[in-house]
């Protein structure tokens, strides 16, 4: 027993001095590679009387007419149920070629009941700068269901004003990025920290040679890179894969109010500190007490009087005392001994960290 003991002992040590390594791909992104956002607007048309009649519906539709040489006279009033003004969105890839498509995102504007069985005709995307970079057209795949009775009873599962069109957009131009063009690489930590970006760089220069990757700040490491485009595929191909144990994170509890979900980091610890908890309950208790006079008593009168009683109780009050440096353990242990709920749990680390014993942030989502 005591061999075995000695055994699980030392394979506890060993498991917990483990630090999982991530690949640089997974912790880091390359500057200048990354999606662009798109928006639009445009009008869904063929609609089962879902649609709506707004003044930009109207106006949007007018404008389309015009484009094909039809000309509506003005005062006509245009019935526009089968119609609905919608916002498109969507997500341009980094490196997107002219003639590929994406998926973009369709949702209502106005007052429309429903998207199913529409179709989205020709509408620009636009990123950031105003310049248009895809086409969007084609028909709307809507998640949503919903029917409604005679008598005005309906029933509704999802949303049906917003819809998807996989594939539905043609990109049209080609984003310009400087991933080609300078003669380094910059990798941006994901969860920036002093620590990783240094051994990010100390891992490059092992595997490359010394002073190929430099930490410039708290987020990004510039490596050298060759200018060649396909060598500078192949090269960062190889450097992604290079396994780094990032920096532990800081010490942090987050809390959060509405769920009551607690979580405490690795390296939360307490300073001393004696907390008290319990809960105090008042009873009030009251009865009605007659008073009745003697027998033949000629002034006597029946007077009803109140009797209150009043009880405290302080159930379950008990005082724990940290240590300094007490670990998590210890107060989750603590903690569990007194029975606290979530909200007590809460109120105890907020008053903590009000006391200066919490070594660590209290971060309330």
């Amino acid at each position: 027993m005591k061999k075995l003991s000695k055994l699980l002992f030392l394979y506890m040590a060993l498991a917990s001095s483990l630090v999982w390594a991530e690949r640089i791909k997974d912790i880091t992104s390359v500057q200048g590679v990354r999606e662009n956002q798109l928006i639009g607007y445009g009008l869904v048309v063929g609609l089962d009387g879902t649609g709506e009649k707004t003044k930009y519906t109207e106006q949007t539709f007018r404008a389309m007419l015009t484009q094909f040489g039809i000309s509506v006279p003005p005062g006509t009033q245009l019935k526009l149920k089968n119609s609905a003004a919608v916002a498109i969105n969507a997500s341009l890839p980094a490196f997107a070629k002219t003639g590929q498509t994406i998926d973009v995102t369709v949702s209502s504007l106005g007052e429309a009941k429903s998207l199913r069985g529409g179709t989205l005709l020709m509408s620009p995307l636009r990123g950031a700068d105003g310049k248009i970079y895809a086409i969007a057209q084609g028909n709307l795949i809507v998640g949503g269901f919903g029917a409604q009775g005679s008598d005005g009873s309906k029933i509704s599962v999802n949303h049906q004003t917003v819809g998807r069109i996989p594939n539905g957009a043609s990109v049209e131009q080609t984003v310009q990025t400087n991933f080609l063009t300078n003669n380094f690489l910059v990798l941006n930590l994901n969860r920036p920290d002093f620590t990783t970006a240094v051994r990010v760089a100390k891992a490059i220069n092992h595997l490359i040679g010394s002073n190929t990757a430099k930490p410039i700040d708290q987020t990004s490491i510039q490596v050298n890179a060759p200018s060649d485009p396909a060598q500078r595929i192949s090269y960062l191909s190889v450097l992604e894969n290079i396994e780094v144990t990032p920096a532990e994170d800081d010490g942090k509890i987050v809390v959060n109010s509405r769920t009551g979900t607690i979580v405490i980091g690795k390296h939360v610890s307490l300073k001393e500190a004696a907390v008290a908890h319990g809960n105090l309950i008042v009873k009030i208790k009251e009865s009605l007490e007659v008073s009745q006079p003697e027998a033949f008593s000629p002034q006597g009168q029946t007077v009803v009087t109140p009797d209150s009683t009043v009880e405290i109780d302080n159930e379950n009050s008990r005082m724990f005392h940290f240590q300094p440096g007490a670990t998590l353990q210890e107060l989750v242990e603590a903690v569990n001994a007194v029975g606290a709920a979530p909200g007590d749990v809460m109120a105890i680390l907020e008053a903590l960290q009000q006391a200066g014993a919490i070594s660590g942030e209290l971060v309330v989502i």
